[in-house]
């Protein structure tokens, strides 16, 4: 992928660079040049240098300059840095090392573990073996990562590297942040206890040799203020870390016991409603509208549900979309979730499901009475059905991918679909739901926190599908293609403020 791509997907996701830097004036320039090449945002913090490094800094066009008046070290450094890049409105930070141990052309990889990992903090670990390092240094980072799982319960490999990619909004404790080296460790400390998915990314690393080596590390005086730090930290672990926890653990799962409770419930109560709706249209042969009415209502109050613990459904419909002309609508599929989003927007939905749903002994009575129907009917069956349904109004909502996506990406579009367009003379009503499957993942039972958004597209007539391709399976891959840049730009907005 070209440097070209990466730089304005790092600028979409809100990601800059920080680079403190302390009378590093022999590998300033090349370090900071060879970021420029992979990220436009750089911010370099000058934590007070005496030789040379500031007028090397000057030189360099593009970049973002603190020069602090005095050494304060490397923590007041990154905490200048952090409030510097919220104040320009980014949202994560990557903090590479000015002594050129850090690879810049790694930069890609923090990314795509960003893009994989939205809103976690993002950890460097180095590939050590083979590396001559000093018995001090090798010490500090298994002494380092030891108390580190003492104090959050859990494990990283490599605690004491600066390459990260810090989630800005979600961090913790600047103003208490110590000023020196265990600043990095207290980060990451502060952050697991308050939450922050900490994942760990192998990165390549560079050390020259032992005599050409600059460092900054005291031994005796870097030593005692660390395990001074993780004495406190030990402390606050119990009164305040581990509090922390429980309490998270119970609202998460208090949301998803209660989040089922609702589900259960909903199943029992709209099921004789169903039965009701089925007996009074075989004796009158008169459809019915109560079930969708009450389905739509309940779907309303899960919405509702979702809302009130941190996951609020937020819908963007530009094009003032009402739902009254009936349409294939067409939406990506993470979660079951995605369901009630679109129920809770029109009452007019029948949808197409996989085999499962239609005979699930929970809620499968209210599938079949809804009349949604299983798509391994078939299209010569289900034509027939479908185009009784429009005729009452209903628009039909399919799943093109055909099953839920497990990483959140756009997949393959099956072509049957815009075999019903065609046959039945439908517009297409593009809808993109982001956010379901981060709340309700295809593998997991837990529900999570987590902000999700409906955006509802302009409709394509049958001149505007034409034009996507003159056969379906084209049309099926092209539409596929504009979903994925529609789901790209909604997810880069919307991760870049998690």
């Amino acid at each position: 992928m070209p440097n070209s791509h990466y730089k304005q997907l790092l600028h979409d996701r809100g990601i800059c660079v920080i680079i403190p830097v302390y009378n590093n004036a022999g590998t300033i320039a090349d370090v900071v040049e060879r970021t420029l090449l992979h990220c436009d945002d750089v911010i370099v913090v000058n934590d007070g240098s005496t030789d040379s490094t500031k007028e090397c800094l000057e030189r360099i066009p593009g970049i973002t300059i603190i020069n602090s008046p005095k050494n304060e070290g490397k923590g007041a450094a990154l905490r200048r840095g952090f409030r510097k890049a919220l104040e320009l409105g980014f949202s994560y930070a990557i903090t590479i090392d000015a002594d050129g141990q850090h690879y810049p052309e790694d930069i890609p990889l923090l990314l795509e573990a960003n893009i994989k990992h939205p809103g976690c903090l993002i950890v460097g670990s180095r590939d050590l073996k083979g590396v001559v390092r000093t018995k001090g240094s090798s010490f500090a980072n298994s002494f380092s990562n030891f108390w580190f799982c003492v104090q959050t319960l859990h494990k990283l490999p490599d605690t004491q590297t600066g390459y990260r990619l810090y989630p800005l909004r979600k961090l913790r404790g600047l103003s208490f942040l110590t000023s020196r080296y265990e600043a990095e460790l207290e980060l990451l400390v502060f952050a697991s206890w308050h939450g922050v998915k900490l994942v760990s990314k192998p990165i390549n690393v560079f050390y020259p040799k032992p005599e050409e080596r600059v460092s900054h590390f005291r031994p005796g005086l870097d030593f005692t203020r660390i395990s001074i730090l993780n004495t406190v930290l030990c402390i606050l672990a119990v009164v305040y870390g581990i509090p922390c926890f429980l309490y998270r653990s119970l609202k998460t799962g208090l949301f998803t016991v209660t989040t089922y409770v609702v589900y259960l419930v909903g199943a029992v109560t709209i099921t004789p409603i169903a039965s009701g709706k089925s007996c009074y249209t075989k004796l009158t042969r008169k459809p019915s509208s109560i079930l969708h009415n009450v389905v739509t209502k309940f779907s309303k109050t899960v919405v509702k549900l979702l809302g009130l613990f941190g996951s609020k459904v937020s819908v963007d419909n530009q094009f003032g979309e009402d739902f009254k002309k009936p349409a294939l609508i067409i939406c990506n599929h993470q979660s079951q979730l995605d369901l009630m989003v679109q129920l809770s927007q029109t009452n007019k939905i029948i949808f197409l499901t996989n085999d499962w749903v239609w005979k699930n002994p929970i809620f499968g009575a209210i599938v079949r009475c809804a009349e949604y129907y299983p798509v391994s009917m078939g299209l010569e069956n289900l034509i027939p059905k479908l185009k009784e349904l429009v005729d009452r109004g209903y628009s039909i909502s399919v799943f093109p991918e055909g099953t839920r996506s497990e990483a959140g990406e756009i997949n393959r579009f099956h072509k049957g679909v815009f075999h019903i367009v065609d046959t039945l003379n439908l517009d297409i009503l593009p809808l993109v739901v982001y956010g379901t499957g981060k709340v309700m993942p295809k593998h997991g039972w837990l529900i999570k926190k987590w902000p999700i958004w409906l955006q509802v597209g302009k409709r394509i007539n049958q001149e505007d599908l034409t034009a996507l391709g003159t056969t379906l399976r084209a049309q099926a891959k092209n539409l596929r293609g504009e979903y994925q840049i529609i789901y790209d730009n909604l997810k880069n907005r919307i991760e870049r403020n998690v």
